[in-house]
């Protein structure tokens, strides 16, 4: 059975009671606290900060934004632009705050996410009234048309395509990580999971690929993505990048692959797809 680091924890979840988000609160009664700054958490002794910490910050004065979902246990803040920072602690980013505490990890990257999509949403785009709190759902919604608006959560998907012994790995031009990964794309509109397989793979690498199956999904906060994990089977072309987004598309032998320190990192959907832990 696949795991990653945002698994563990959110098998320990009660679903039904996933609701609701409750803005500015004047108490703090949870187990969980985060301070985000962009895409950075904060930390004390390269650890969880307590409650002390995050009343520091859960005002007006040295944040923009907080909240406390009272069923998860855990408060988050946004932090103002260049905040005072308590004694040993300091801001490390959300990428390596989720690999190096894992059994937080879902948590955190969900409270940078909203915190993050709150500071940029906050006006009915149909009425321009201020959002408000839903009482029942982890939404914000109008008061006005009584529009309800979600958290944001991209859908895109990653494929492990293989011909024989080889499997099929790209390095991203747009992107400053440059490791080899497995090919991925948002899904557009329309489109089924399945289609947008093909075309990504298709339009990045002229590859064209047969028995598409999906074999896992994992949440990738970095920003709002749910990455949903495929594998395909080699069906005809010739290898011919987009050069517009591609640097690299190769055929590595699965026992000659390049250096670990050019592979994704250990936990990523790309790596859990690269060593056979997710299964189709």
């Amino acid at each position: 059975m696949w795991r990653s680091f945002f698994v563990d924890a959110v098998l320990k979840i009660d679903w039904r009671i996933f609701m609701p988000i409750i803005t500015k609160p004047n108490s703090f009664e949870a187990d969980y606290f985060f301070v985000c700054r962009g895409n950075e958490i904060l930390v004390k002794d390269n650890s969880f900060i307590s409650k002390k910490e995050f009343e520091f910050f859960a005002n007006e004065t040295f944040s923009d934004d907080w909240y406390i979902e009272k069923n998860l246990s855990c408060a988050a803040a946004l932090a103002k632009e260049n905040p005072l920072v308590p004694e040993n602690c300091k801001f490390i980013s959300v990428r390596q705050f989720c690999f190096e505490h894992k059994e937080i990890a879902f948590l955190a990257s969900r409270a940078s996410s909203i915190l993050k999509q709150r500071s940029k949403f906050k006006f009915c785009p149909s009425c321009k009234e201020k959002l408000i709190d839903d009482e029942i759902e982890s939404a914000k919604k109008c008061p006005e048309c009584k529009t309800k608006f979600f958290p944001r959560i991209e859908p895109a998907t990653i494929t492990l395509v293989s011909k024989g012994e080889e499997i099929l790995l790209v390095k991203n031009k747009n992107s400053a990580y440059k490791n080899y990964a497995c090919v991925s794309g948002f899904v557009e509109q329309g489109e089924t999971l399945e289609q947008c397989v093909a075309r990504e793979i298709k339009e990045e690498t002229n590859i064209e690929v047969q028995n598409i199956k999906l074999c896992g999904s994992q949440a990738w906060p970095f920003p709002d993505q749910l990455m949903l994990a495929f594998t395909a089977e080699y069906k005809s072309g010739e290898i011919k990048i987009q050069e517009s987004e591609i640097l690299e598309a190769r055929w590595f032998k699965r026992t000659e692959l390049p250096p670990e320190s050019q592979l994704p990192c250990p936990g990523s959907v790309a790596w859990n797809l690269i060593n056979g832990i997710f299964k189709s």
